[in-house]
This record gives C-alpha cells, sequence and structure tokens, in this order.
C-alpha cells in the first residue's frame, strides 16, 4: 500500500510539475519568442524598405487613397501598426492572411479584404493572449483613438468610431466592404480589428471599427497622433 501511495503521490507532483511548465511556457516563453519575431519582422521592413527606390505616395492631409500597392505576399510582412492608447511604444507587424503561423508573428490582414489605404474595408486580426498578447489592451479603445500605420513611403491615420463591439466568430459580415453594425452606411475607407475574447478564451470575438482620417508621407515626419 505504501508503495502505490508513494508511486500516486509522485505520479501527481509530476504531473503537477508538467502543468506548471506548460502554463509557464503559454504565458511567459511564447511572448519572449513572439517579441523577438515581431522586432524581427519589422527589421526585415525597415530593411526592406530603405532598399527600395522611391515609390509614389499620399498627398499630406488628405484622407484620398494612395496609389495602390502591389499585391501582398501570404504569410509576409507588409506594415507596420502603432497604437497610441495601447501605449507609445506599442508596435506590430502586420503580414498578409490569418493562418495560425502568420498571427504568431504578428497582427494578420484578412486576405481578400481592401489593401491599406483603399477603398473598402482593411481588415486586421490579432491574438489577444499568447503569442505576445499583442491586443491584451484591446477593451481599452475608443472613439477618436488614433491607429497608424505605415507602408514604408505613406502614414495612414485611422480615426475608431465604434467599438470594442462584441459578437461570436461566425459573424464574418463584420469586415464586409461596408461591416455590418459599424454604423457606416456607404462605401469608405475603413479599418476593421478584430480579436478573441474573452481574455483566455475564444467563444466570441471584439470588434473595433475606424475610417481613414488623414496620409501624409514619411518624408514629411511622423503624423501628429505619434508625436509626444
Amino acid at each position: 500500500m505504501r508503495v502505490v501511495i508513494r508511486t500516486v503521490s509522485e505520479v501527481c507532483v509530476t504531473v503537477g510539475a508538467l502543468i506548471v511548465l506548460f502554463v509557464v511556457y503559454v504565458l511567459f516563453w511564447t511572448g519572449v519568442q513572439a517579441d523577438d519575431v515581431m522586432d524581427d519582422q519589422i527589421d526585415r521592413l525597415h530593411e526592406q524598405w530603405s532598399q527600395e527606390p522611391v515609390r509614389p505616395t499620399a498627398t499630406t492631409g488628405g484622407s484620398q487613397s494612395p496609389p495602390e500597392p502591389a499585391a501582398y505576399t501570404a504569410g509576409q510582412p507588409f506594415a507596420i501598426m502603432y497604437i497610441p492608447r495601447l501605449g507609445f511604444t506599442w508596435n506590430k507587424p502586420v503580414l498578409e492572411n490569418t493562418a495560425t503561423k502568420t498571427l504568431k508573428k504578428g497582427l494578420g490582414h484578412y486576405a481578400g479584404t481592401a489593401q491599406l489605404g483603399q477603398r473598402g474595408n482593411f481588415a486586421v486580426a490579432g491574438h489577444r493572449r499568447t503569442y505576445g498578447d499583442p491586443f491584451k489592451d484591446f477593451p481599452k479603445l475608443r472613439r477618436g483613438d488614433a491607429v497608424v500605420l505605415t507602408d514604408g513611403t505613406t502614414w495612414f491615420t485611422y480615426r475608431v468610431d465604434k467599438g470594442p463591439y462584441k459578437t461570436v466568430p461566425s459573424d464574418v459580415e463584420v469586415i464586409d466592404p461596408v461591416p455590418r453594425k459599424s454604423g457606416y452606411t456607404r462605401p469608405g475607407r475603413y479599418l476593421t480589428l478584430t480579436t478573441c475574447d474573452p481574455e483566455w478564451g475564444h467563444s466570441h470575438r471584439l470588434i473595433v471599427w475606424a475610417h481613414l482620417d488623414s496620409t501624409q508621407p514619411v518624408e514629411a515626419g511622423k503624423p501628429p497622433a505619434l508625436r509626444r
């Protein structure tokens, strides 16, 4: 009997240790790895942009569409997003598609939605928790908040109009060209951000909608929303 009790106790201790290690891996180590990967994606973009020939840019101050960019490459970064409300050091790469392996490297652009700054709905997804917790503070977003992106030639400043709005994963109309429940009634240049809810689950989605407020060339310096 003593042997049985001791064996069971040892198994319980081992299982408990494995659970603790798994939790540490999920909560900490995946975040460390993801932060390194996202920093690498951003470094790659800066290096790529520094080597590219000068491309046409949008006119300062307007919200008109810039020249249409080339098609995005699946799984590859093409822009950097900044959200001052989430912290002035918050910046994440945006990659093409929302595959699991893509979202481990940064935010994912819903393939088939509009390109950055173009007419339609530029829709982007990100993890709430794990893999760097990019959208951990998503519920803090409020009407009027700036969401700023750059593709290396142009700054795009979007302004939040509505959200966070809670819905279910099957509600795919939230990323339509004129998103359902967004309050928009006609075509425009919109941004949709999505993440999971609750914080450690995925039974629902949180949605934020924004409109393109202004654009300016990178050469003109950072847009007002990013200046301290």
